[in-house]
């Protein structure tokens, strides 16, 4: 009976976390009883998770969608920046999906382990893919990376090793190209790192005991976000054709060139609204890069007036800012 809550638990069944029987199965015979603190914190966790899928990922999805349906149309500059809003749109729509379903689990009583951990604040892409889809990218380390020989052996065999992880998880995401070329590509980011030794480098949080980065944290978080960006356009192309048509009108004579005017009556808000909004997401999740996710400490870091006004202003967010109805991308993997 555990086994079979255990593999139907909804909160997580179509889109993670995805949870190890050995941290999930002892749950089901825990004795439960209601705990008012932690059914708030998991109604927190679900606002916040709401916010960034609803307010973040679905207008940024309406924005990109827009430059990539027609690169032609646009400058390297504004096509830049459609693939930053796939950047948000993307980490908004799995991060807020884990953040809802682990949320909802919390009501019941169940803790899952975490799985987003402000990826694009990292300073390196190893750092990258310890922060991000942890329970995807720990299970195939797991189950694939470390059966194959991990990082022990010869040069040539880490370097098989990565390429074929990598790939995995390409084509588990889909079976096209595209997939396996943004595995590729994260594995050519990764290699350096690994050969050097210095896939390990950065394992506190960034900025740990200061407010603000330094300036050569900063840039590496820069450089970071930057690369992990030119790999979503595979991610996010119809096929390796779009993708490398996209990646051409990017890195064009127009890419420093400023945009003429244009006009967004397809997309649910304007651009400089949202823009706004993904600045409340990163000052937030910047203020709360030490705690399990970004609000988890508005229940006590806020005095009662400043943290419902705080709540307030989210649902109000995600009322009247709403994106349209958009599926979650994980649905479809």
């Amino acid at each position: 009976m555990a086994f079979a809550a255990f593999v139907s638990f909804f909160p997580q069944l179509v889109a993670g976390p995805i949870e190890r029987a050995a941290n999930l199965l002892p749950q089901f015979y825990r004795k439960r009883v209601f705990d008012y603190h932690q059914a708030v914190d998991g109604l927190r966790q679900i606002l916040w998770g709401l916010f960034k899928k609803v307010v973040i990922a679905d207008n940024a999805a309406d924005m990109a969608n827009v430059f990539f349906n027609a690169p032609a149309d646009y400058p390297g500059s504004v096509l830049l920046l459609g693939a930053v809003f796939f950047a948000f749109q993307i980490y908004g729509d799995f991060s807020g999906y884990s953040d809802i379903a682990i949320g909802t689990a919390r009501l019941f009583g169940f803790d899952l382990m975490r799985n987003f951990a402000y990826p694009y604040f990292s300073r390196d892409i190893a750092e990258f893919w310890r922060r991000w889809h942890i329970s995807l990218s720990t299970w195939f380390r797991d189950y694939l990376y470390i059966p194959l020989g991990g990082s022990r052996g010869g040069t040539w065999m880490k370097i098989r090793n990565t390429f074929i992880i990598f790939i995995v998880s390409g084509f588990w995401h889909g079976a096209n190209w595209t997939f396996i070329v943004w595995g590729a590509l994260n594995a050519l980011y990764f290699l350096p790192l690994l050969l050097t030794k210095k896939n390990r480098t950065h394992l506190d949080i960034v900025a740990q005991d200061r407010l603000l980065p330094s300036p050569m944290e900063a840039l590496r978080m820069l450089a970071t976000f930057g690369a992990t960006v030119l790999a979503w356009v595979f991610f996010r192309a119809e096929n390796l054709t779009h993708a490398f048509t996209y990646l051409k009108g990017i890195f064009s004579s127009t890419l420093l060139s400023l945009p003429k005017a244009m006009h967004f009556e397809e997309v649910g808000v304007h651009p400089a609204i949202l823009v706004f909004f993904l600045a409340v997401m990163l000052v937030t999740e910047w203020l709360g890069r030490r705690q399990p996710y970004a609000i988890a400490l508005a229940g006590t870091a806020l005095n009662g007036p400043f943290r419902y006004a705080f709540y307030y202003a989210l649902v109000l967010f995600i009322f009247f800012f709403g994106g349209a109805n958009q599926q979650f991308i994980y649905f479809q993997f």
